[in-house]
């Protein structure tokens, strides 16, 4: 699913929606196709730590969101899935202090509940950043209709 020119999505989806920390954080999905996602993230002074480089925690976040978002894309695009977090790996490579950095989510594997992703995040100049695996769990309830 590709976000339309506005910045909105093109069709509802769980991934698509802000709320909360996700608002916070200010990234913008940039792609949501079956097992794959691709969120940017333009870095501000609040997304950097004291030594004035994009904090860890950004980019733990940010890999946590892509890589669970590229297992949730739903064939019935009237209903929604959701995920959670069962485990988290996170690499750190590089350093960023500006400008765009880019997530990329794989889901690499999973049964009907259970899922893998992997991803990256690389600066605007294709330095890696940071790679991740984890683990995710489709919450229950997940594919309801939309109301």
């Amino acid at each position: 699913m590709e976000l339309s020119q506005a910045g909105s999505p093109s069709n509802e989806h769980a991934a698509t929606e802000s709320a909360g920390f996700h608002d916070l954080l200010g990234y913008r999905l940039v792609s949501l196709h079956e097992n794959e996602a691709v969120i940017e993230l333009v870095l501000e002074s609040r997304h950097l730590n004291r030594s004035g480089v994009v904090h860890g925690g950004v980019l733990m976040s940010l890999l946590d969101i892509v890589m669970a978002d590229a297992g949730l894309q739903c064939p019935d695009p009237e209903r929604v899935r959701r995920a959670l977090t069962l485990s988290l790996t996170t690499t750190f490579t590089g350093q960023c202090s500006g400008g765009v950095i880019r997530a990329i989510g794989v889901k690499r594997a999973g049964g009907r509940r259970i899922f893998n992703s992997s991803g990256e995040i690389r600066d605007q100049q294709g330095q890696l950043l940071a790679m991740g695996e984890g683990t995710f769990r489709l919450r229950s309830g997940s594919e309801d209709a939309v109301s």
